[in-house]
């Protein structure tokens, strides 16, 4: 049983995790191009922060502007007109650990810059003060659900409003003994760029919808850590299609018992 479905357009993408520092070369391995080795995540340097903001963030702040800056190019969009939708399961790991330590200490002195780097729509934010972006845009979690809640909420609001929106999930690994509860592969990101109309620049067609059918898609076996070591992996069925130009259904995971099945009609 499926719900009512939401279409909307893939223009863009951008994705850095360990591995691959860019959405060509993951779509290279999508492919079998390439074979897939856990290389630590490298993020690039970013100049579109002024210096002081640069000093301050964390690496997941970096990760998140970074692919959606990469995104953004992808699809000949100015960033700065974009809604967006940034989507993690977890804010920044190293701040949080950072802020329980002082706090487990004698003077729990707080960092304030640590405090507001931590928040969950830190990434958000810098992303506004790097791009000078004043559209709306909404910051959410839900676990290891966080790519498809994301995709969920982005396509919603290209259907409600008709403008084009920004999607960035990302994920922080926590230091140990936090990284001991919460256990992610690696730092990493997937960027997106939704439309509601095609046009010259949409990659494929998205149709959504809520689904009964829980049971998850899933990538080549050589892929499986990847997919299943972070939440921004749950992407990979989708984005396997889309670097295949392959007509398909997928089903993500999204909220038990429900998953998020995604009809994928390449258009170019």
């Amino acid at each position: 049983m499926t719900t009512a479905h939401t279409t909307v357009h893939l223009l863009g993408l951008g994705a850095i995790g360990p591995g691959f520092a860019d959405w060509p070369t993951l779509a290279a391995l999508l492919r079998d191009e390439q074979t897939w080795s856990h290389t630590p995540t490298q993020i690039p340097a970013l100049q579109v922060l002024p210096p002081a903001e640069r000093r301050r963030i964390g690496v997941v702040i970096k990760l998140a502007l970074a692919t959606g800056l990469e995104a953004a190019q992808h699809a000949e969009r100015d960033p700065a007109k974009l809604a967006s939708v940034f989507s993690a399961s977890n804010a920044e790991g190293e701040n949080c650990h950072a802020l329980c330590e002082a706090l487990a200490g004698s003077d729990r002195f707080i960092s304030p810059t640590r405090f507001h780097n931590s928040v969950h729509n830190a990434s958000s934010g810098y992303w506004s003060i790097a791009t000078g972006c004043m559209a709306q845009s909404t910051s959410l979690c839900a676990y290891d659900a966080s790519f498809a809640a994301g995709l969920l909420e982005a396509a919603t609001q290209v259907a409600s409003t008709g403008d084009d929106c920004l999607l960035v999930v990302h994920d922080s690994v926590y230091p140990h003994p936090l990284g001991t509860a919460r256990p992610l592969l690696d730092n990493m990101a997937i960027g997106l760029v939704l439309s509601a109309q095609a046009g010259n620049r949409s990659l494929a067609r998205l149709d959504l919808s809520l689904s009964a059918d829980a049971t998850l898609s899933a990538v080549p076996p050589e892929l499986a850590a990847l997919q299943t070591g972070t939440p921004s992996g749950r992407a990979l069925p989708l984005l396997s299609a889309v670097a295949r130009k392959q007509e398909t259904r997928v089903t993500l995971e999204y909220l038990a018992p429900l998953g998020l099945s995604v009809s994928i009609t390449p258009c170019r």
